[in-house]
């Protein structure tokens, strides 16, 4: 102390280190005041150019403790489920702390003031204004972003948003689950009368075509058991099939990449996949009606092409993209397609609403694109009517499906505008008489016309059906069975999957479209993928389907039983690296997000 008396005992150098100590307690209260220790050894006044100045210390800075910045950060609150509620509310107490006494509150309060100026209004408005951090961990649903509940799937079960409509029927107030049309065996309307009208055309039906309907519906057959497959045939899902005229075992597919694959199934390893036709999506697939090998594709690159299935030489036959690429608003894709057998013309739609017809016998375009539909839509199907030629049938996103008359086709001139509430996938007249019309949309809904000659205002009935999901999938379609005369039976792919056996599975869907009830339903533990492309024979009993990139062929059990007995080996399976238990396994190529993960574990035998 002695030592530090004699250096500050220059009269300047207490001046200065006191002006020193105001500016730091004024500027930086944190910092530790050791100008106080020093003034607290000198004079309590010193003479400064000749004059007398006296400086009093005050009391509250020599006995003050250090003064430190209290961060402001903001609270923070956890929310959880009711469940857990009481305990989070516990630790917001235990946080808080007990309640202090008021001379402890007075001594805080006493500490945080400096002559009058309180700490907070000394550190300014940094800790003003924090909003509180809510951390929430209760389970929110990923549908409508609320929480209280879950949608998704939870294990095998798909469980609905109740804040949303019903999936299936799309009407609000309760879920899929507890949806009537998903327990109920049947789904129709009251059945649209017939106009009481003398037109000829309702004579001949009455007269010549209904007496070839059978009044008693005979036993369906239903194929129910995998028979062959081949896995993993195509490099990308399957989005057409189609069965060979003349051959009853010979099945034809096109892929996304714009791949045709030829498959006997009756020798299960005799396959080909012809990949240098198409460069995008084979949309649909039809043989030339007097040439049994020779094929004409529609795809999405824009082109038709003609293919000798023979010798494998492929040409194209129409392209509306000569120049190639060009932009989005001027590259045209080819869809709906059909071929008219008593005019000699392949009438194929693109994506803009437009109709074009191609020669047979030329195999070149003729006339001019018709439009159809509403422009920029597409036209996603066309059907000839078997019996009446000059009837077609056109459906596509413009959410109408629309009958023609081909001789006097043209713009606006449709004879009937069937409307729906969304996007048609198909339409279809009967195979046999051609007085039905089957249509698929979007909506979930199968609608069905009785006859073309009654009243087409509304339809005969509606069917509930799940099938309203195309993205990385090939639309549903519900298509006739060829060989039931009293077209009254369906296949349809299904979208909701169902718990069996704790494995979701997609089962193919055989529906009588007459009452609406659900026929049969056809799975296999190991088929974990969807199957929205289905094509019944059109002589035998077998049914064709598309599951991703692989083929399956099913027949009634009884018959299967007896391939079994005199062939084991009908499951071939195309990739090399893939093990072969499971048939819903995505590989590491397939870039398509048309599946479901696996649960089988057994080998399909058949």
């Amino acid at each position: 102390q002695t030592l530090i008396s004699t250096l500050i005992s220059s009269t300047a150098l207490r001046a200065y280190l006191y002006f020193i100590h105001s500016a730091f307690l004024l500027t930086s209260p944190t910092l530790p005041s050791l100008c106080s220790f020093f003034l607290l050894c000198s004079l309590p006044s010193i003479e400064l150019f000749g004059f007398s100045v006296l400086f009093r210390v005050p009391c509250e800075i020599t006995k003050m403790a250090p003064i430190t910045r209290r961060m402001a950060f903001p609270k923070v609150l956890i929310e959880r489920d009711t469940d857990s509620e009481q305990s989070s509310s516990e630790e917001d107490e235990e946080e808080e702390g007990p309640p202090q006494s008021e001379s402890e509150s007075e001594e805080e309060e006493m500490e945080g003031n400096i002559n009058g100026t309180k700490v907070d209004e000394v550190l300014g408005s940094n800790n003003k204004g924090k909003a509180p951090i809510t951390i929430s961990l209760k389970k929110v649903c990923k549908v409508c972003k609320k929480a209280g509940h879950e949608a998704g799937f939870k294990g095998a079960t798909y469980i609905d948003c109740p804040m949303k409509p019903c999936f299936l029927c799309k009407t609000p107030g309760h879920t899929t689950m507890a949806c009537p049309h998903r327990v109920a065996t049947e789904h129709g309307v009251v059945p649209a009368p017939h106009r009481k009208t003398l037109n000829p055309l309702q004579f001949v039906f009455e007269r010549q075509l209904r007496p070839r309907i059978p009044a008693l519906k005979p036993a369906y057959v239903i194929p129910d058991q995998v028979n062959c497959a081949v896995i993993r045939y195509h490099s990308r899902r399957v989005t057409s099939l189609e069965f060979h005229p003349t051959n009853n075992n010979l099945l034809l597919s096109g892929d996304k990449k714009g791949q045709v694959g030829v498959w006997d199934f009756a020798k299960v390893h005799e396959k080909t996949v012809y990949g240098n036709i198409h460069s995008c999506i084979v949309n649909n697939m039809r043989f030339n009606p007097t040439n049994d090998f020779t094929l004409y594709a529609a795809s999405s690159d824009g082109t038709i092409s003609c293919t000798d299935l023979e010798t494998g030489i492929s040409t194209s036959v129409m392209n509306l993209n000569p120049n190639g690429w060009q932009g989005s608003r001027s590259w045209r894709m080819l869809y709906g397609m059909d071929i008219n057998s008593e005019k000699g013309v392949i009438l194929v739609a693109d994506n803009f609403g437009f109709l074009y017809l191609v020669d047979i016998r030329s195999n070149s375009k003729t006339g001019h694109a018709i439009l159809v539909h509403k422009k920029g839509s597409k036209v996603v199907g066309l059907h000839c009517n078997s019996v009446q030629p000059e009837l077609l049938m056109s459906c596509g996103n413009d959410h109408f499906a629309r009958i023609w008359d081909m001789r006097r086709l043209q713009a606006g001139s449709s004879l009937y505008n069937l409307a729906h509430k969304r996007v048609v996938n198909s339409a279809y007249f009967s195979p046999l008489s051609g007085t039905k019309i089957l249509t698929t949309s979007q909506d979930n809904r199968l609608r069905i016309w009785d006859s073309i000659f009654g009243n087409m205002e509304s339809p005969s009935r509606e069917i509930v059906h799940s099938h309203d999901f195309n993205r990385h999938l090939t639309p549903f379609r519900a298509e006739w069975d060829p060989k039931d005369p009293s077209e009254s039976l369906a296949v349809i792919g299904r979208y909701i999957s169902e718990n069996y056996n704790g494995t979701a599975l997609h089962p193919i869907d055989f529906i009588d479209i007459s009452t609406g009830q659900l026929v049969a339903e056809v799975m296999d533990p190991n088929i974990t993928t969807i199957s929205p492309v289905n094509k019944l024979h059109p002589r035998d009993d077998v049914l064709a389907s598309g599951s991703s990139r692989s083929l399956f062929i099913w027949r009634p059990k009884e018959m299967s039983e007896v391939v079994e007995q005199r062939d084991k080996t009908m499951i071939v399976v195309c990739a090399k690296t893939e093990k072969k238990q499971n048939y819903g396994k995505r590989s590491d190529d397939d870039s398509d997000n048309d599946f479901t993960k696996s649960k089988g574990t057994s080998r399909l035998s058949s």
